[in-house]
């Protein structure tokens, strides 16, 4: 039986990677704007000037086109970002693949039948997060790649919203949306599309203090490339909407195997007939493309062993074993099978992690075929590399091949001269096949061809009587129909008279169009009628072009004229309650992560504290402590939260804080929707960072929506920071005011990886209960690494942050909320801490001062970090 087939959605950086996707049979692509707000913007892009000629390519070759707006936006860009909203929904734009709530709000205000995709970059990872997106007028939902098939089939079970899986490519070491490397340490910000991919970058494992020697294992943080292709037969019988390419930043070589290797598969699994012989094929091809080896990913669950290489972060092409000899300019190569990219199939995966929180779990076993790997046999003119152990040499030994000879179990490889410097290569070393000259030559052949032809379904209907004109009315994809009438009067037949297969033959014949016929419809057309067969062919000539320009321009929609933007910001404010009480003095808010340092603030004498017991182990008495001091409580709630993990906010329920701290926009959608039991009240929900609230227009939508306050995100520098301020309730937000910014939130575990055996929390043994762990930096930094009851790791920046320069213009401006976050810190250096800055916000000393005094006990020092003032021309304004 042929299930549902999903789409198959393609990655454009550049038009020849578009006509790549587009002839290997791409369902829809996916690409960016040269006028930025994507979240690759180093690829080439496509032009906004030239968009409706790009959209009329995509729609003749019958595919879908999705436009990536998917970065924050800055109050001052929202003007920008209208414009091009309604300059893109003129232009036909199918879909808008988004991160920020505002892009959403505004699309839908221009055009309220824009059909918007919420990123993953939009973390959303549960259900309930979903019913957020949903509330934005999202239709689909781009799922974390965190989430393994199991909690894939769960989140579709619950929730009516399409799904959009990533299947292949390369892999955020974080939660997309929540990893501010580069950000932190290079002021160009990921959430923006200025990945500095700090994930590939070399560190050191420092393990309580002392550096651990892991050999030639220096990428702990690079994970290998996605090849999802067990995963299919099970994503197709979810009834996933989409599968997605990742790899806007690479050539048409990789979009073309990539593609052509899905489209086989996908359609092989779906009809039921799936080849495994050409898969292998496939994945040959995608290996010499591009790879850093293949991985499973999530699928599976968590697999620490395997999801990190550690030797190398960029392209090595498919393994082909290792060094036996050196003889002239003959290596002679053993197979080895270590290196292959599968070792085993797709396993099972249990949602609940550590901690003793009440967890719904999730472990259905996944029934797969037998693991597929890719097969390639080195050829003459193939490339290969001799991994020395220096990846990072631009220069590693290696070459094109001139002579194969097989030789047992291995190969002798013939290199000719010029060639590689096989004085560097020694037995031992790894060989890998990192091109094909055919591949090259078999992309350039593709780009060669016209447009694809026949792949936009087209139905008609025709209807006629004696004496009247025969009339035919075409439907295609997008909303298009056009009607065409006969100029002749439609007569007795002598003979048999208009059939189905005459129509099909004469009017329907479509070859050399973008059309394919889906359908024709003759129950409106009497029987026995006569039509010359010249005029069947004039109402072809006239519907086809008239059906195809339109086709071309993509689907039919409204689009509002005029601005959009105040009225919009109108509407938000209006739902947005009042603070019931009067403004507050300044208020320092401690978030402590140990006793030692709820300890601190308990001495300090301040009135409140919130809790970030990242395990939730000893949870309960934190909080029995902060009340018996008499101190308001607020809890934090986990990073992300998957499918089945719902159990760690209702134990925070349980709890009963007068607050609680949302990281995620499922537990904003958890304590929204949950009522308050009889004689209790709703505690106060503040959100956190993490819902990268940057503009006016996202901040009053969430306000509205219920949340007490919001947290600036850290994108935000002092003027961006200031203009959100002019349309916005001061005292409504909080600002962070020192802290250790958490670059990674990562489903991986360094502690399992590099510290054990284990697969996953059920087999590492647990080391992060017995040891510390920290990331040395190529600069000799420091960065901790924190694990969280889900088994995720934060890594927390070496260097501490202050936003103390700005805590008189903030106070001016009404900003009353300042938090102050510990990682590691004593009791001692928290006291220090918080005296410096409640010093601070009592105007008894400076910025400057108070940032002297809280550097005290930093080894690497405090930074402005990402508040600082990048526009000396920012002044304060009442």
């Amino acid at each position: 039986m042929t299930r549902r087939r999903p789409e198959i959605l393609a990655p454009a950086g550049d038009l020849d990677s578009m006509k790549a996707a587009l002839a290997s049979g791409a369902d829809a692509i996916y690409f960016g704007l040269d006028e930025g707000f994507n979240a690759r913007a180093r690829a080439e892009n496509f032009s906004l000037a030239n968009l409706a000629e790009t959209l009329a390519l995509v729609h003749r070759a019958g595919a879908r086109a999705y436009l990536t707006l998917n970065t924050l936006v800055f109050e001052p860009e929202l003007p920008v970002v209208e414009d091009i909203l309604r300059r893109v929904a003129e232009a036909g734009v199918d879909a808008l693949i988004v991160q920020d709530p505002a892009i959403a709000l505004v699309a839908r205000a221009v055009c309220p039948q824009m059909e918007v995709h919420a990123s993953t970059q939009m973390t959303i990872s549960s259900a309930e997060g979903a019913r957020f997106a949903r509330g934005l007028g999202a239709t689909r939902v781009v799922v974390p790649r965190e989430l393994s098939v199991a909690e894939i089939r769960r989140l579709a079970s619950e929730t009516d919203i399409e799904l959009e899986v990533f299947i292949h490519g390369a892999l955020c070491m974080s939660w997309s949306g929540q990893c501010l490397t580069s950000e932190a340490w290079g002021g160009r910000s990921a959430n923006r599309g200025q990945c500095a991919q700090s994930c590939r970058l070399p560190y050191d494992l420092v393990v309580d203090g002392q550096t651990r020697e892991l050999g030639d294992v220096q990428y702990l943080l690079s994970p290998k490339d996605l090849a999802g292709v067990m995963a299919v037969p099970q994503l197709v019988d979810i009834g996933v909407h989409s599968l997605k390419i990742e790899g806007r930043q690479k050539g048409p070589q990789y979009v073309a195997t990539a593609v052509q290797g899905y489209r086989r598969w996908v359609d092989g699994v779906a009809a039921g007939t799936p080849d495994t012989g050409a898969l292998r094929r496939d994945l040959s091809d995608m290996t010499l493309s591009y790879s850093r080896g293949f991985s499973h990913g999530f699928f599976a669950g968590s697999d620490h062993q395997t999801l990190v290489e550690g030797r190398f972060p960029k392209h090595r092409g498919a393994f082909l074993g290792r060094v036996e000899s050196v003889h002239g300019r003959d290596v002679r190569v053993v197979d080895d099978a270590e290196g292959r990219p599968w070792t085993g199939g797709l396993g099972q995966d249990d949602a609940p992690k550590r901690g003793d929180a009440p967890v719904g779990k999730v472990s259905s076993p996944l029934e797969t075929a037998a693991p597929v790997a890719a097969d390639v046999s080195p050829r003459p003119g193939m490339g290969v590399v001799f991994d020395d152990g220096h990846p990072e040499d631009k220069h590693e030994p290696g070459g094109p091949l001139f002579r194969v000879e097989r030789k047992g179990s291995g190969w002798v490889l013939g290199f000719g001269n010029p060639g590689p410097d096989l004085a560097r290569v020694k037995p031992g070393q790894r060989v890998w096949v990192t091109s094909d000259p055919a591949l090259v030559k078999r992309t350039e052949e593709l780009l060669e061809r016209g447009e694809p032809e026949g792949r936009v379904p087209l139905e008609l209907t025709v209807t006629g009587a004696a004496g009247a004109p025969l009339t035919v009315v075409g439907r295609a994809r997008g909303g298009h129909v056009a009607t065409v009438s006969s100029e002749v009067m439609l007569a007795e037949s002598r003979g048999g008279g208009i059939d189905e297969a005459l129509l099909r033959d004469k009017l329907a014949a479509l070859g050399g169009t973008p059309f394919q016929l889906a359908g024709l419809d003759t129950s409106g057309l009497a029987a026995g009628l006569h039509l010359p067969v010249s005029e069947m062919k004039a109402l072809r000539r006239r519907l086809v072009p008239k059906l195809a320009e339109a086709v071309a321009r993509g689907p039919v929609r409204t689009v509002n004229a005029g601005s959009t933007l105040e009225p919009l910001r109108a509407s938000l404010r209006e739902r947005v309650t009042p603070t019931p009480r009067a403004v507050e003095d300044a208020r320092l808010l401690p978030l402590c992560r140990t006793d030692e340092q709820l300890e601190a603030v308990i001495a300090a004498g301040l009135p409140e504290v919130e809790l970030d017991w990242m395990e939730l182990v000893g949870l309960q008495r934190a909080v029995e402590r902060a009340r018996a001091a008499g101190l308001r409580v607020t809890i934090a709630t986990v990073r992300v939260q998957k499918p089945g993990e719902e159990g760690y906010d209702a134990r925070i329920a349980k709890l009963k804080p007068d607050a609680v701290l949302v990281r995620h926009w499922g537990a904003m959608m958890h304590f929204l929707e949950r009522p308050p039991a009889p004689g209790e009240t709703r505690p106060a929900l503040h959100a956190d960072f993490s819902l990268n609230v940057t503009n006016s227009v996202t901040a009053l939508h969430l306000l509205g929506l219920g949340l007490d306050t919001l947290t600036f995100a850290h994108d935000l520098d002092a003027v961006q920071l200031g203009a959100m301020l002019e349309h916005l309730p001061a005292e409504r937000f909080t600002v962070t005011l020192h802290h250790h910014i958490s670059t990674f939130h990562t489903e991986h575990c360094v502690y399992s990886h590099t510290l054990s055996h284990g697969r996953d929390y059920r087999s590492c043994g647990r080391p992060c209960e017995k040891q510390r762990v920290s990331l040395r930096d190529h600069k000799g930094l420091e960065h901790p690494v924190v694990v969280d009851v889900g088994c995720r790791n934060t890594v927390f920046n070496a260097q501490a942050q202050s936003a103390a320069s700005l805590v008189p213009s903030l106070l001016t401006r009404g900003v009353r909320r300042f938090r102050v976050e510990f990682v590691r810190e004593s009791r001692e250096e928290s006291a220090r801490v918080l005296a410096a800055y409640q010093e601070l916000l009592a105007g008894r000393i400076s910025p400057a001062e108070a940032i002297r005094r809280a550097a005290v006990h930093e080894q690497f020092g405090v930074t402005k970090g990402t508040m600082k003032v990048l526009n000396p021309t920012f002044t304060v304004q009442r």
